[in-house]
């Protein structure tokens, strides 16, 4: 049986679609200036936007703080498909 790593109330706070907060992360499974893909308490998370940078990240208290110009997020049940490197590079 899968155990999870903390568990917290899962909330979001978007400030001007400049800043985001984030509690009950478990993982970022990858992220760049346009696309972040984490893995929160309540299923997989994407952020989508322009020039997103993670200015905090604590996975012992389940945080995460981005800047950048936030365009959507959408949330999803099963884990998200990430193209490797290779995939990027010969697109």
């Amino acid at each position: 049986m899968e155990e999870k790593r903390y568990t917290t109330k899962h909330k979001v706070i978007i400030e001007k679609r400049e800043k985001l907060f984030i509690t009950g992360i478990l993982e970022v499974m990858r992220f760049d200036e346009d696309e972040i893909v984490t893995e929160t308490d309540l299923g997989m998370l994407l952020i989508k936007g322009e020039n997103l940078h993670v200015n905090a990240l604590n996975l012992e208290k389940g945080e995460l703080e981005i800047d950048g110009k936030i365009n959507g997020m959408n949330y999803a049940e099963e884990k998200i498909q990430t193209k490797n490197i290779l995939e990027k590079i010969f697109k």
